[in-house]
């Protein structure tokens, strides 16, 4: 296979070991079907693995209400763009009852029907299931991890100490233009815990989010509670929102909610976990 790093660019030898590492690990692994969502750290991994191990890495992209649109497209745009061996497939977390129940376990069940998905297409395979879990994303609430773990996943880039930063400067280094794409969690993150996600609850978020990023808005959440939204942006981006206020309030509107509120502490990943 080709070599992972770029025939030119500059110099870092850290990051060097640590892509080196990385292709060790997944050779070690020898075939894996990649969990590929399109954010920044699941594009990075399906990336090296498809320097590294050619057609025996297959990125794999699960589709259901709780994905947005957006992403979808994103990761066929990739897999063209990068020649991954890529596949979509539906999953059907909708249609377990304690996904849309929405406790702090909402996150494990999603996990265990992508595993109950993807896991069979790797068994075909004789492959791993692998995801882009990073160091930083231990520390958070991240129920789908044990998910993933009970099932069998691995995760190479905490196994070769990639951070969040690492991943975005590694990205950076080999050329992925996602190297600085904006976190996008699943769209049932905006919903608080204890109110019942529906496809029809994902679909206006997920129209409503859109709608801002057409408006030029890179970083958001759309957070619902009932007919009010609360937007969280970057503390820097919140001088375009108030700038455009009224496109924005329009736009947000026009997927149903009556009040469009803006959260002055700014966006924070993870906001519903506590």
């Amino acid at each position: 296979m080709t070599s992972v790093l770029p025939d030119a660019g500059p110099a870092d030898e850290r990051l060097d070991a640590q892509l080196s590492e990385l292709a060790e690990e997944l050779r070690r692994l020898g075939r894996v079907v990649v969990a590929f969502s399109g954010g920044a750290d699941s594009a990075f991994l399906a990336a090296v693995a498809h320097r590294t191990l050619g057609d025996d890495a297959h990125a794999v992209t699960a589709v259901s209400p709780s994905l947005a649109g957006d992403e979808e497209a994103d990761c066929k745009a990739l897999a063209a763009e990068w020649g991954l061996r890529w596949t979509p497939v539906v999953t059907h977390e909708m249609e377990r009852a304690a996904y849309r129940l929405n406790d702090t376990d909402r996150c494990f069940h999603c996990k265990a029907e992508l595993m109950d998905v993807v896991g069979p297409i790797a068994a075909a395979e004789g492959a791993t299931v692998v995801l882009g879990v990073n160091l930083d994303d231990l520390g958070d609430h991240r129920p789908g991890q044990k998910a993933a773990i009970d099932a069998g996943a691995a995760f190479p880039l905490v196994a070769t100490g990639f951070s969040k930063a690492d991943v975005r400067a590694a990205s950076l280094r080999l050329g992925l233009r996602t190297w600085d794409k904006p976190a996008m969690a699943c769209l049932a993150s905006r919903i608080p815990y204890g109110t019942h996600v529906s496809v029809g609850l994902l679909s206006q978020v997920d129209r409503a989010e859109s709608a801002l990023r057409r408006l030029g808005l890179r970083q958001l959440r759309v957070r619902h509670y009932d007919d009010t939204a609360r937007l969280e942006v970057p503390l820097e981006d919140l001088p375009l929102v108030l700038a455009r206020r009224d496109d924005v309030v329009q736009a947000v509107r026009a997927q149903g909610y009556r009040y469009v509120t803006l959260d002055l502490e700014g966006f924070r990943s993870g906001n519903l976990n506590g």
